[in-house]
């Protein structure tokens, strides 16, 4: 295999194990807020699918949005990384998934101020779905390694939601502040492994 082709399949590969690993923990985190905001145990699972597949669309973008040690975006890769949750929803529709599933992962970069993307929705009009999983797919990314940045501990992962605290549906933002103090976070968030059967 050619040094280039080799760089580029490296790459991939730990882009693929990066995002599996983010999507077990989403979904975790999913799972356990849905159930804590009442959410039934099936749309609970349901929502634990939609955490574990949420940034599907960025492996296929993987050669352009990875690999980079820059420490800012250019706006074409701002482009392409907003496009990821309608990428993953194309992808996903051609497959038996549920609206709630399909919406969930559709919207959750969804901000409750109407700031978020991709298409601007406010408050309610957010599938429920989405509102958690924006929370969790935050907290999860905040306390992650990144390639531009070493990942926050959990107290400075909070604080940093708390200042950004418009993004989020508060019901559920509350929820999920007493939930990471009821359960073992480190646990959650640190062993790669499901903890619902889906």
């Amino acid at each position: 295999m050619k040094k280039d082709h080799l760089a580029l399949h490296n790459m991939i590969k730990r882009d693929f194990e990066d995002e599996l690993l983010h999507g077990v923990k989403v979904a975790n985190l999913a799972f356990l807020l849905a159930k804590k905001v009442g959410f039934s145990y099936e749309r609970s699972k349901e929502l634990a699918i939609a955490g574990l597949l949420h940034d599907l669309g960025k492996l296929q973008m993987s050669p352009q949005l990875y690999g980079r040690d820059e420490n800012a975006l250019d706006v074409e890769e701002l482009v392409r990384r907003r496009s990821h949750a309608k990428i993953s929803y194309d992808i996903l529709m051609r497959y038996d998934y549920s609206d709630f599933i399909l919406k969930s992962i559709l919207y959750h970069h969804e901000n409750y101020d109407g700031s978020g993307y991709p298409r601007n929705l406010v408050a309610t009009d957010i599938p429920s779905g989405a509102r958690v999983l924006s929370i969790v797919n935050m907290f999860v990314a905040l306390v992650s390694d990144r390639s531009y940045r070493k990942a926050f501990d959990k107290q400075t992962a909070i604080e940093l939601m708390i200042d950004e605290v418009k993004n989020y549906d508060m019901r559920y933002f509350l929820a999920f502040l007493k939930l990471i103090h009821e359960i073992d976070i480190d646990e959650v968030i640190a062993f790669p492994r499901l903890i619902v059967d889906l």
